[in-house]
């Protein structure tokens, strides 16, 4: 039975990249797992092998809610959610994600996403517990109609609020008025936050965002013919102490998404480990005699990583640069239109009553995995003072 104040609340953050759960009151979210999950049809594994029964982290479609669009056409397929899940190799799985251009496309996916978090990280009783989901500021009025449906109907919590990010950026260091620039796995949001409310008209958004920095450094790799080997097509045997000789390994039934997967996350922590965001803008001779950084690959080999260390995290300031990458081409149509950082900063705040632009201007809120990177804020900030 839900006691008002003497059971704490569920918060669930589902983001781009990542979903944070854990108990609000507490400073660090108890679960944080990637928002994309691995999917089976039940074609392929009914006749691939009915022996492995692993269903502890695999949450079963249930079709119980009334589906949208995008739930149909679909056979019956096993869901499999959580990192040790998806680390797992299994034939046929493809990696999906919930979203299509930052809004819920998927709401199979992310009902099994929040089951496991309930059941599988908290391991809590949704029932007993009230809950605060975050939600994008794009949010429409449909998406937030599901998430209450979903959540009251087949979870039953007994109470719920959805609360915008940039607000709960906002209160989160203590102030009710700033300007939130959200750097998350798949766009970049600045939202300009007044006494607690997103004003929507200074919305700002970007498509560059974490995941396509990975992106972008992978192809450049590649052009310098360095292949990302996922760590499931290879095993190290130690010929001696100390020595180890990568042996190749075949899976032909591994599905193209989730090799992808596979090579994303090492070029994810690549891009963590060794890039930085340039003191002033990248360009091509000031760096081309850059020391080089050693990284080294699951596999053994030891890449070095010259000038693409402060060139991939500059696309956050000059979208442009995207068209001097190899292999990222597809991008080069709606580049012009992409604004960089600095430029989207003070658009948001010009587009704010006069009266609030200096509150905002002195209290900028940097979110989000990509705006945590080295050097970024000491950046902005000097581009901002120059503007």
């Amino acid at each position: 039975m839900y006691g008002g104040d003497e059971v704490s609340a569920i918060v669930i953050d589902l983001g781009s990249h990542t979903c944070k759960a854990g108990y609000a009151g507490e400073d660090a979210p108890k679960a944080v797992f990637p928002s994309v999950v691995g999917a089976i049809d039940q074609m392929d594994v009914d006749e691939a092998d009915n022996g492995e029964k692993n269903s502890a982290s695999a949450a079963e479609s249930k079709n119980n809610l009334k589906n949208d669009d995008s739930d149909k056409a679909k056979g019956p397929r096993k869901l499999y959610v959580g990192s040790q899940s998806l680390g797992y190799r299994r034939d046929h799985m493809e990696v999906l994600s919930p979203f299509k251009d930052g809004i819920v496309a998927d709401w199979d996916i992310v009902d099994s996403i929040w089951d496991h978090a309930f059941r599988e990280c908290l391991l809590i009783d949704p029932k007993e517990h009230p809950m605060l989901l975050a939600e994008p500021s794009s949010n429409t009025q449909q998406q937030r109609e599901r998430t209450a449906e979903l959540m009251f109907e087949k979870y039953k919590a007994p109470a719920l609020f959805l609360a915008k990010n940039a607000v709960l950026t906002s209160f989160a260091s203590g102030r009710a008025t700033s300007l939130v620039v959200d750097g998350g796995g798949g766009s970049i949001t600045v939202a300009p936050v007044h006494d607690g409310y997103v004003l929507q008209k200074g919305v700002a958004t970007s498509p560059i965002g974490g995941e396509f920095l990975t992106d972008c450094l992978m192809k450049s790799l590649e052009s310098k013919s360095i292949m990302i080997k996922p760590r499931y097509s290879f095993r190290r045997k130690e010929i001696r102490p100390g020595e180890f000789q990568t042996v190749d390994l075949d899976f032909p039934n591994t599905t193209e998404s989730y090799k992808l997967y596979s090579q994303r996350v090492i070029a994810s922590d690549i891009k963590e480990s060794v890039c930085r965001a340039p003191d002033t803008p990248y360009d091509e001779s000031a760096y081309s005699n850059i020391p080089m950084t050693s990284y080294e690959l699951p596999d053994g080999q030891t890449i070095e990583i010259g000038a693409d260390r402060f060139k991939i995290p500059d696309i956050l300031f000059n979208p442009s640069l995207v068209q001097s990458i190899p292999g990222m081409e597809s991008f080069a149509e709606i580049a012009p239109s992409v604004r960089g950082l600095p430029q989207m900063v003070i658009e948001s705040i010009s587009k704010c009553d006069v009266d609030i632009r200096r509150e905002l201007f002195s209290s900028i809120l940097l979110a989000g995995g990509t705006a945590s990177m080295q050097q970024l804020k000491e950046r902005l900030e000097k581009d901002l003072l120059e503007v």
